[in-house]
């Protein structure tokens, strides 16, 4: 029942954004193969400074792949691997009990950090000196990575997105994110975030048109020792964001019924 749940919300936020998009145009300046389509095996593109350039719109989920992390971001883990404390894996068998009926997301709020990479919607990052900004076409929300060698704030307002600095290490961009006002689930089904939460995002362009994604999990509140997820992101070199509105003609929260 979770599961049915749980995609019925994942169909409702998505079939949304189904009526109209941007034209589907690929930048003059992509390579290309010998029959004239972008060649997402090309070579990763650099910025001035010799950093990988990640550039672009992303999305983790082919079309009509299920969104696995987003209903489970510990669905590719070993029993174990998560490893509760007491007070939140009673959460968690909660919330899982309840068909995850009182998700954030079902009332528009937004998501946090590692929910967000994993909705099944696109994202374009712009990439500059300094700053990397993140815009996310779910909830039309945005994100700040600060480039420039500041640290985490040390008495944040708490925030749901948290706060993000990122630094290279090598051709991989490295984000902490902290910061958070635990109000977050870390995934459909339940898996729970305190204030405490500490997010390592380790972003690596393999060439023009796939990412890996490393995440990793630190909250000494509701877990006794940190946890690591993988996976991977695509280009979508042809298409761009349009506008979300969640809070219009929602349907969801009627689908989200516990037992």
């Amino acid at each position: 029942m979770l599961r049915t749940s749980l995609l019925a919300f994942t169909l409702l936020a998505t079939t949304a954004l189904a009526s109209a998009q941007w034209p589907r145009v690929a930048s003059s300046k992509l390579p290309r193969t010998a029959d004239g389509k972008v060649n997402l095996n090309a070579p990763t593109p650099r910025t001035a400074d010799g950093h990988s350039d990640l550039s672009g719109v992303w999305e983790m989920y082919a079309e009509g792949q299920n969104p696995k992390l987003l209903t489970n971001l510990a669905s590719d883990l070993k029993p174990g691997d998560v490893a509760f404390l007491p007070w939140a894996e009673a959460t968690y068998k909660e919330r899982a009990a309840s068909n995850g009926k009182d998700h954030p997301g079902a009332q528009c709020l937004p998501s946090g950090i590692p929910e967000k990479d994993t909705v099944p919607h696109p994202y374009k990052i712009v990439q500059t000196p300094g700053l990397i900004v993140i815009l996310y076409e779910s909830r039309t929300i945005f994100r700040q990575i600060f480039t420039d060698g500041r640290a985490l704030p040390t008495d944040p307002n708490p925030a749901w997105q948290g706060y993000s600095v990122g630094h290279w290490d090598g051709d991989t961009l490295v984000v902490e994110t902290a910061g958070f006002n635990g109000k977050t689930w870390l995934d459909m089904s339940g898996h729970p975030a305190t204030d405490a939460l500490h997010v390592t995002e380790r972003f690596t362009r393999r060439d023009l048109g796939h990412m890996d994604l490393q995440i990793a999990i630190d909250d000494p509140k509701a877990y006794s020792k940190p946890w690591n997820v993988a996976a991977k992101v695509h280009l979508l070199p042809q298409d761009d964001l349009i506008e979300y509105v969640c809070e219009e003609n929602n349907k969801a929260p009627g689908h989200m019924v516990g037992k």
